[in-house]
């Protein structure tokens, strides 16, 4: 772990740097359509949003190189909705990737996310990166995404043993993810 960084709650001064930072992350990924950062900006106007887990990762000289935002997504099943999160997006500046930063982010949210009583994430998201952090394919847990998507890129993580027993079934994203 770099003991240059700390892992903080994002505040309302921030957020034209994360919308920087967001922007640059995304701008050479062939798989985003680079509207990430509007993505996080809707999400902060909905019911969706939790301030506890927008985090921003910060050098020891104030710069911020990295930020995550965890949002409430629902799986729906014929037994109801059971709400979950979702990481939306993981961002670091290109400068600075490579580095631990998104791992670090990655683990302090589920650790924030676990304290707030939360039991599972899903993500779209690499195949090659994120099941070193304990991510599995939601299929494997009976979860299906709204999309057409890999089905390897589709994960779940259990933020607690057993989280996602007993819940299967469609993720329902909030409207804010299709504005």
């Amino acid at each position: 772990m770099r003991n240059d960084l700390s892992i903080r709650e994002e505040k309302s001064k921030d957020f034209p740097f994360i919308r920087s930072l967001t922007e640059q992350a995304f701008l050479n990924v062939p798989e985003s359509d680079h509207t990430e950062h509007l993505l996080v900006e809707r999400l902060r106007q909905s019911e969706a949003y939790i301030p506890e887990l927008s985090l921003v990762a910060e050098t020891n000289t104030g710069k911020i190189v990295g930020h995550i935002l965890l949002s409430k997504v629902g799986i729906v099943s014929e037994k109801g909705t059971t709400t979950v999160l979702s990481v939306a997006p993981l961002s670091v500046l290109p400068e600075f990737q490579r580095q631990g930063i998104g791992g670090m982010l990655l683990r302090e949210a589920h650790r924030r996310a676990a304290l707030l009583g939360y039991k599972a994430i899903l993500l779209l998201g690499h195949k090659d990166y994120y099941p070193r952090f304990g991510y599995r394919k939601a299929s494997s847990y009976g979860i299906k995404f709204p999309f057409n998507a890999p089905d390897e890129c589709c994960m779940a993580i259990e933020l607690e043993p057993d989280g996602l027993k007993e819940i299967h079934g469609l993720v329902h994203y909030p409207n804010a993810f299709f504005e």
